[in-house]
């Protein structure tokens, strides 16, 4: 049994506080999340992730991808598409992915343990679209959805080729909601997957007793949900596993909706039932959601009661 987490780990800019980076900053090439990459990085490693992320530090979900895709921009912090969405201008997250990489295998003394490493997360092509308003161009969101599609797609064997990830995950809450034609978002999640060389993970959080049969079918090699704030979710899932297939599930046991601890008693029984309708091979840990939401302290320790409990049935 492996953990990881959705993604977000709470982080603020940094100042610079020695000469040699006031002199970055004076030459405008200062970043001020370097730090808190790094800082989020060493934070689940103390805490027993095994498959870390860059702690998404630099933004919100949606226009950290979109405000380097033509065809998008932003407008009071929203997302507004204005003309055919296009492959991304730049690469978005390999250098944070590089950088949190590092990190980590030097806090391994230079060799990561066989199994672990980083993860690439994509905010999905349908949760983007329906966050973001169509002001020209596309009639229907579908093809939208279709187009950044592909544009994302170019992020994601970036990030393949370049960062070597243990696999892909792509985020789509939206998927939860009955507002998406599930039809259209399979078919984008089809487009990322094409030739992917890596496993594709999709993180869909809220209640999923009405999309769940939908999402099994998608081309992914892990369906991770949320079960510690949406214990319905369980029921769902013992009553459809066998429609998963080959499907890892992602299991998320800790609630992430909430800035307090959760009870390790509570973790250790929702693991013990996920364990009796999948089986622990095919169980990844990791909390319901991102934990941007709270304290330091807070995030740390949830993610240290969830490896205590992966240690006990590993």
């Amino acid at each position: 049994m492996k953990s990881t987490v959705v993604g977000s780990f709470p982080a603020k800019e940094s100042s610079p506080s020695n000469f040699k980076d006031k002199l970055l900053n004076t030459l405008g090439m200062y970043d001020p999340f370097k730090e808190a990459i790094k800082n989020s990085v060493i934070a689940q490693l103390d805490a027993g992730v095994d498959i870390i992320s860059d702690g998404q530090v630099r933004g919100d979900m949606v226009s950290i991808f979109t405000k380097y895709i033509p065809g998008m921009k932003i407008e009071d912090g929203n997302t507004v598409i204005v003309s055919k969405i296009r492959n991304p201008t730049q690469e978005i997250s390999i250098n944070d992915m590089k950088y949190a990489k590092k990190v980590m295998s030097d806090y391994y003394g230079g060799k990561i343990p066989e199994g672990n490493g980083i993860k690439g997360i994509i905010t999905g092509p349908n949760t983007i679209i329906h966050s973001s308003r169509i002001e020209s161009f596309y009639k229907n969101k579908e093809d939208a959805i279709l187009d950044l599609a592909h544009s994302l797609k170019c992020e994601v064997d970036a990030i393949v080729n370049k960062v070597d990830p243990v696999y892909i995950q792509i985020d789509e809450p939206f998927l939860s909601t009955g507002m998406v034609d599930m039809k259209t978002a399979k078919e984008s999640i089809d487009i990322i997957q094409d030739g992917l060389e890596v496993p594709l993970g999709m993180h869909v959080c809220g209640i999923l007793s009405d999309a769940f049969k939908d999402l099994a079918k998608f081309n992914i090699d892990i369906l991770d949900m949320e079960f510690a704030g949406n214990n319905v979710n369980l029921d769902v899932l013992k009553e459809n596993a066998s429609l998963l297939g080959n499907k890892k599930v992602g299991f998320g046991c800790v609630d992430s909706s909430v800035n307090t601890v959760d009870d390790i008693k509570d973790i250790d029984e929702l693991v013990s039932c996920a364990i009796e309708i999948v089986g622990k091979d095919n169980i990844i840990l990791d909390p319901d959601c991102g934990l941007r939401r709270a304290s330091n302290d807070v995030a740390f320790d949830k993610l240290r009661l969830m490896n205590e409990i992966k240690d006990k049935y590993s």
